[in-house]
């Protein structure tokens, strides 16, 4: 018996037929961030990867019958996509870490699985993630980026002969957490309509089973000194907020650098994401692992001189540097990280 057809088996058990009155489940993984939890590698190049004598056999157990498989036991919503999973759930085009992470979760369940995805290209943990308990900067720093910010729409308004408003402190301060708001609004929205965004699922009470976090580009340019402390607050928030004491929660470290050693701000926010690692009340139900030990080495030697070898480039990498250069190979190996630590954290199957 195939793989296939047992995991078509066990989600008939789950959800469609009664089970000596127990209660039938889907388990929902939250997945967030920005730009990178979007995914950035190009369904193109999974296409040709999966087919190439160099590397389709690192892409198998997410083939069958020469074409990508499509879970009927795990569920994806992505802000206004949604649909069982298969490639495609990244950025428009594009396929991300949830593909590999949705299949390892499918694969340890008998209970059907639900992603939802909450990624934003752009956003920050220091600002737009802030989460309630952090609470907001300094008055110094408010008033400072209240200055800018007038400043810039007054320019604006003298170059195009406009009068626009000009900012103001309260409005300043909806900006902060409001990803963070949108995130949970986006959880909110999946849960309550789960039944009509997946027929399948309408008789499965959902159980908030993981959190997985991957991002930390934005943060370099200002936030990086109040990562690590932020990282903590969003913890704690996220956990209160789902209503989940001690929800297993994974963080991708950002890890761009690939090869060489982090430095500068970047090395900071490692450091801060690796940290949560040794916080006393994690201990047990938060991962940190590293991104960039996973580096596709072929993408990273190919990627300094990419424009004067497009060809190659085309079956090799798909996008720049901080998109961990759209790597369908790194993207899948984050996956499988996220995964690992993911599993590492869960409750042990029976």
């Amino acid at each position: 018996m195939n793989r296939i057809l047992i995991a078509s088996l066990t989600f008939l058990i789950s959800c469609a037929l009664p089970l000596l009155g127990a209660e039938k489940t889907v388990k929902v993984f939250v997945l967030s961030g920005q730009s990178n939890m979007e995914g950035k590698a190009p369904n193109a190049l999974l296409d040709v990867q999966a087919t190439a004598p160099a590397t389709k056999e690192f892409f198998a157990h997410l083939r069958k019958d020469d074409k990508w498989i499509v879970r009927d036991d795990v569920f994806i919503k992505f802000l206004d996509r949604k649909g069982p999973l298969t490639v495609g759930f990244g950025s428009p085009g594009r396929t991300g870490a949830e593909l590999e992470f949705g299949v390892m979760m499918g694969d340890r369940f008998d209970e059907p699985v639900m992603l939802i995805k909450a990624a934003w290209g752009g956003r920050s943990l220091v600002k737009n993630f802030r989460s309630p308990s952090a609470g907001f900067p300094s008055d110094e720093v408010l008033q400072k980026e209240l200055k800018q910010a007038q400043e810039r729409v007054t320019k604006a308004n003298e170059k195009n002969k406009k009068n626009d408003p000009l900012p103001t402190l309260e409005g300043l301060k909806k900006e902060y957490g409001l990803s963070y708001r949108e995130m949970l609004a986006e959880v909110k929205t999946a849960l309550d309509n789960r039944a009509t965004l997946f027929p399948e699922l309408k008789d499965c009470t959902p159980e908030i089973a993981g959190f997985v976090w991957f991002q930390g580009w934005n943060d370099q340019y200002g936030g990086q000194d109040e990562y690590e402390s932020n990282m903590k607050h969003f913890i704690q928030d996220v956990r209160k907020d789902l209503n989940v004491p001690t929800l297993p929660f994974v963080i991708a470290a950002m890890g761009q650098n690939g090869s060489k050693p982090a430095a500068g701000a970047m090395l900071t926010i490692q450091k801060a994401q690796l940290a949560m690692n040794d916080v006393p009340e994690f201990k047990g139900n938060v991962k940190t692992f590293r991104t960039d030990v996973l580096v596709d080495k072929a993408a990273e030697e190919l990627y300094p001189k990419w424009k004067e070898n497009m060809e190659k480039w085309k079956v090799t990498g798909g996008d720049f540097g901080y998109h961990y250069m759209g790597s369908a190979i790194w993207f899948t190996r984050i996956g499988h990280g996220m995964g690992e630590a993911m599993l590492e954290l869960l409750p042990k199957k029976n």
